[in-house]
């Protein structure tokens, strides 16, 4: 395994010890070396995540379809049931009469959870602290007197 090889061109010109502008040079081009590769790494872990989720949302997606074609068929099987004791167009309604039920139940609990989401406040709060933490601070705004 041979590491890239390069020129020393960062040694002082009496060839003894690195100069300040070259180590800092190194320095640089290191940082910046492994923020490329920390984003690649990130990049490629964020694609290998969001195809576990593309599949799992289409399993979620089965599972709501397999769920309603459930609830349909119980539904007219219930029809068909209530038909037996009364007029087929009665027992209609009385089936569309409890999912309208179902759905006047769940519409308040959906509403208030939707009016219970925030966002991300700590997010937003953190981003408005940015531009004071890059301000420069006296010693007063530290702490000491």
């Amino acid at each position: 395994m041979n590491a890239p090889s390069r020129a020393r061109t960062d040694l002082a010109p009496d060839g003894s010890q690195p100069s300040l502008g070259a180590a800092l040079g190194d320095v640089t081009r290191d940082m910046s070396q492994l923020v490329r590769q920390e984003v690649e790494l990130a990049k490629a872990e964020l694609r290998r995540d969001a195809k576990q989720a593309g599949r799992a949302a289409g399993m979620f997606g089965g599972i709501a379809l397999a769920g309603f074609m459930m609830l349909l068929f119980l539904s007219i099987a219930l029809w068909w049931g209530l038909a037996n004791v009364m007029d087929q167009g009665w027992a209609a309604l009385v089936v569309a009469g409890v999912w309208a039920v179902a759905a006047a139940v769940l519409v308040p609990g959906a509403r208030a959870r939707t009016r219970a989401i925030r966002g991300p406040q700590k997010t937003a709060q953190t981003v408005r602290e940015i531009p004071t933490a890059l301000k420069p601070q006296s010693q007063t705004q530290k702490g000491q007197p």
